[in-house]
């Protein structure tokens, strides 16, 4: 009997492809835009996970993501250090400030200023150039894709006028070390160029030193940021460090009136803020509905209408002796093929996407979670397909076949 299902079901090849077309449309759709959200919510906490030495980040209380930075007077600093079981701790700076270029246009860029004397929270991938060129005057370490993007150098005629391709835009050059940069009217000289993760606004981020960066922000009371944090004599097995942490934690927040998270607490602060505050999720979950009503509607009235085409196989089968549950078993079978068919094909081409896309400016990641979100969605999607079907041929008369 199963080979007659799966005779029955290939031998229409155009509603069988029909079927197997609609699932996967509606696998890759739901795969391809359940991935460019956790993308772009991965690129919201980029830099804490680049970040990666601290135990703890310590702000101020109303700090709701991360680059919503509300400055701090550099005394906290020391208040921090005075608490009982803080290994060290070293302020750091995030801001905005704007990049002079040679052509005269301003660039906004993620500046990052780390601890002048262990240069703690670097980058964590280094290019050209290494973490201690930092202390050279002047020195800044500019990210790769800033580099060659929206801070490259454009070519200039003995005019001073910008060069033009055959297609008409302006020939640039990445910037290197050694090129000089004007930060808020400051000179910066680059030393290095490293390579982090995409930051949500997509804009260039630049490395440099607390002092300096502190120099070339615009002038406030408060400058501090954050204030990174190692604790002292952590256990060994992970879930006792991570017990001893919290309490380190509340210790801090208890003594200093600021606010201690993880580097985990604090991505998930921030990806909370995006999904309650932007329209992200919701943009992305009606795209992703739709695909699965899509994919519904094609495969449900394809496979039903395969069903009323067959019926008359049905009622042969039925006058012959089969009974309803095995009469089942053959649509399930069927569903159950042309739903791994569709998942692999669907699945398949979201990853052939995800490839092209690998170093574009799309965010797109892949997760083993995501798949299984698909694979529930095309199963749902099947079972909702067949289940018109097996009503039909469970109230099917065997007598049909005679008239």
């Amino acid at each position: 009997m199963n080979f007659v299902a799966i005779k029955m079901l290939v031998g229409d090849r155009a509603k069988y492809l029909g079927i197997i077309l609609g699932i996967a449309f509606a696998a890759m759709l739901i795969t391809q835009q359940a991935s460019i959200f956790v993308g772009l919510m991965t690129r919201t906490f980029g830099f804490i996970t680049d970040t990666g030495y601290p135990d703890l980040w310590v702000m101020d209380r109303k700090v709701q993501f991360i680059d919503d930075t509300k400055p701090m007077q550099d005394t906290r600093l020391y208040r921090v250090r005075g608490v009982e079981g803080v290994q060290w701790a070293v302020p750091l700076y995030k801001g905005i400030i704007r990049a002079r270029l040679p052509d005269g246009t301003f660039q906004n860029c993620n500046v990052i200023g780390i601890d002048d004397a262990s240069l703690t929270g670097g980058p964590p991938n280094m290019v050209t150039g290494t973490l201690s060129d930092l202390r050279q005057a002047d020195g800044v370490i500019v990210d790769q894709v800033g580099a060659r993007g929206r801070l490259a150098r454009p070519v200039l005629d003995a005019e001073g006028k910008p060069v033009l391709d055959e297609k008409g835009k302006p020939k640039t050059n990445p910037l290197k070390v050694g090129d000089v940069l004007e930060l808020n009217d400051k000179r910066a000289i680059v030393v290095g160029i490293c390579r982090v993760q995409r930051t949500f606004q997509s804009q260039p981020v630049i490395y440099t030193t607390y002092s300096r960066a502190t120099s070339f922000a615009p002038r406030e009371r408060r400058l501090m940021s954050f204030v990174c944090v190692e604790a002292k004599d952590k256990p060994a097995d992970p879930a006792l460090a991570a017990e001893h942490i919290k309490a380190l934690a509340a210790r801090i927040e208890r003594e200093t009136g600021l606010l201690a998270l993880t580097p985990s607490e604090f991505s998930w602060k921030t990806v909370v803020y995006f999904m309650k505050f932007t329209g992200i999720p919701i943009n992305f979950g009606i795209a992703v509905v739709l695909g699965f009503l899509v994919g519904t509607a094609i495969a449900g009235q394809t496979f039903y209408q395969f069903t009323s085409d067959n019926i008359r196989q049905f009622g042969a089968l039925k006058a012959m002796g089969v009974t309803n549950r095995r009469m089942l078993g053959m649509i399930l079978l069927q569903s159950v093929i042309v739903g791994l068919v569709g998942y692999g094909l669907g699945v398949g081409a979201a990853s052939g996407f995800a490839i092209l896309a690998k170093n574009s400016e799309l965010a797109f990641r892949l997760l083993p979670e995501t798949l299984g979100i698909t694979a529930a969605a095309i199963t749902i999607i099947c079972v909702l397909a067949s289940l018109l079907s097996i009503i039909k041929v469970v109230r099917l008369e065997p007598a049909i076949v005679f008239k």
